[in-house]
């Protein structure tokens, strides 16, 4: 018997996944295969689109809005310059590694197995639980279009049991204390009433479920796992559905905006406009998913680069317009409501095009369920090939040529902790994973092709970093400490183009958590360092170290309570490899090199 690589950090090897690649549906290719290939280079971008036009541009858009004011169409774009250095990066990947897995597989052939295991798991945040509070959220538009047509579905039906019990909770604690009831807020009131009237199950626990967000999962679910053919057409419809929706807004808000509501362009500083970075990278999070669909693409390395490209470059346009239309049309400081695109027309005096934005958000949330169930049964069907999830999860079925039963697993995990969980599943816990897998995956070209030499069908461009990172890592440091201090300024721009600074009483915010929560900075800054110094010696790259300098930065933004979260869900991962993944590797049966 050969002996068997017991590190931690085995590798996959490049030449081995070409060499033995998964077999198609019609069975040409190595073993352990069988998806069909149907996407194009339209369908995938479709599939971007699909992915990223969903939650941030109807929902969380509107909260970052009131945090940083007009300034957060920059924030679009700089998260997309973030998002581009990654996507540069994962198209070389895939042109290089044209299989299932995403930043999964990437890690593997880079950093080794434990790395790969590990953003394997934090993808699971992106995809899994990504969907719960999007499937939550897709609940509320649905509900709320019902209630506008007549159509009432019981409370109890309606509302996550967390948030219902939670909501009774605080009124009965109000009413014993002697205090009105016009003392609770309308949400608590609401989950109130849904408790009080739902069924009485069994000891005072409550029949209290959102029945609609599971509906929608179920329902999207069996439409993934009856074929990629039919998700992709139920997928182009619905992008094309929104893009019109989307030109409509642009179109018709433009005429109603007054340029004096983008008067103070910044109002909280880069402070304000920083506290939009995990919704609006929450909205970016969904490109990567295309790299999932690679065994299921007609010619995967030449389309996953150009359609993850194609789709960052319109969203981002649209993003920044319709960011700007919106900040227009009304003051940023009303825009802190869940439904800002409606509520903006509405506000204006045109309830139709309201109503039709609201109908909108409904097959946008749907088309981002539908990508990211997409994505998460690959990422574990390519994690058992490699033996590090039982076989079962490897599973293709015989006629829809889907991964089966990974897909049938995904749409449990999303779609009952839908019933009963609330919106407090924070998008910063999502966003984590997804900046996590992004900076590895940028390290990794860094691992594989530090110098551009690769003789994949598309790479990273070559630009020595050796003078150039310490530069602009300089000089980003001084623009940030610039703009801090003139923080007590606000930007001014009337209807005739007028413009100008005018200063204000500096405004002084407590640091909640204390030392703590700057523990986050410091790793950055201390990594960046790390960095500057290797890019310097070894001249690397310089757009995919950028990518991990921007994706690191990002990072720091998200808070230590949400990386404490994050820490934890990454032990129970790892309590699950060390048990399992570790001892049933592939790897572990290859003789040491």
């Amino acid at each position: 018997m050969p002996p068997t690589n017991n590190s931690l950090f085995r590798r996959k090897t490049i030449a081995a996944i070409l060499a033995n690649p998964p077999a198609d549906a019609e069975g040409h290719g190595g073993s352990g295969g069988g998806l069909a290939r149907h996407l194009t280079v339209r369908d995938l971008t479709g599939l971007g689109i699909a992915a990223i036009i969903g939650a941030g541009i109807f929902s969380t858009i509107g909260q970052a809005s009131l945090n940083g004011g007009p300034a957060v169409s920059l924030l679009f774009v700089f998260t997309a310059i973030a998002c581009a250095f990654s996507a540069l990066c994962y198209a070389q990947f895939a042109a290089t590694i044209p299989v299932s897995g995403s930043a999964y597989t990437y890690a593997y052939t880079s950093f080794g197995e434990l790395a790969a295991w590990i953003i394997g798991w934090a993808l699971i945040m992106e995809y899994a639980v990504g969907n719960i509070v999007v499937a939550i959220s897709w609940s509320d538009y649905f509900t709320g279009l019902l209630d506008s047509v007549g159509l009432h579905m019981p409370r109890w039906l309606t509302m996550g049991t967390q948030s219902a019990h939670t909501g009774y909770e605080a009124v009965m604690a109000l009413m014993q204390a002697g205090q009105p009831l016009a003392a609770a807020s309308p949400a608590q009131l609401e989950a109130y009433t849904a408790w009080a009237n739902a069924p009485e199950l069994f000891d005072g626990l409550r029949l209290v479920i959102d029945l609609p967000a599971f509906l929608i999962t179920v329902a999207i679910t069996a439409l993934v796992y009856v074929g990629i053919k039919e998700s992709k057409n139920a997928s182009n419809l619905l992008v094309v559905l929104k893009l019109i929706i989307v030109a409509v807004v642009i179109v018709v808000g433009a005429f109603y905006v007054k340029p004096e509501n983008w008067s103070p362009f910044a109002p909280h500083g880069i402070g304000g406009v920083l506290k939009g970075v995990s919704a609006v990278f929450f909205a970016y999070i969904g490109f990567d998913a295309i790299s999932t669909t690679a065994e299921e693409c007609k010619n995967p390395q030449r389309d996953l680069p150009k359609a993850m490209m194609y789709a960052l470059i319109i969203c981002t346009v649209l993003y920044v317009i319709i960011t700007l239309v919106l900040t227009g049309m009304v003051s940023y400081k009303e825009l802190g409501v869940g439904d800002p695109l409606s509520f903006v027309f509405a506000k204006v005096g045109l309830p139709k095009l309201s109503a039709l934005v609201a109908v909108s958000a409904v097959f946008a949330m749907a088309s981002v369920l539908l990508v990211f169930q997409l994505g998460q049964p690959r990422i574990w069907l390519t994690m058992s090939r490699d033996g590090l999830l039982p076989p079962v999860f490897a599973r293709v079925h015989p006629k829809y040529h889907t991964p089966s039963f990974s897909t049938i697993v995904t749409g449990i995990f999303v779609g009952v902790p839908a019933l009963f969980l609330n919106m407090d599943l924070v998008v910063d816990l999502t966003s984590i994973g997804t900046l996590f897998a992004f900076a590895l995956v940028c390290g990794g070209i860094l691992i594989i092709d530090p110098y551009g030499k690769s003789d994949a069908r598309f790479t990273v461009p070559y630009i020595s970093g050796r003078w150039l990172v310490p530069v602009l890592l300089l000089a980003s440091i001084y623009l940030l400490k610039t703009y801090n201090a003139a923080g007590n300024h606000e930007f001014w721009l009337d209807a005739s183009g007028q413009h100008g600074w005018l200063v204000k009483e500096p405004i002084t915010e407590k640091v909640i958590g204390g030392f703590a929560h700057q523990i986050p900075t410091m790793v950055f800054i201390l990594a960046s360092l790390a960095l500057v110094v290797v890019t310097f010696r070894k001249k690397l790259s310089l757009l995919p170290v950028l990518g991990l300098l921007t994706n690191m930065y990002l990072m720091t933004q998200l808070g230590i309570n949400n990386w404490t979260m994050f820490a934890i869900w990454l032990l129970i991962g790892l309590a699950i490899y060390f048990t399992y993944g570790y001892k049933h590797s592939k790897l572990n049966k290859v003789a040491v090199a």
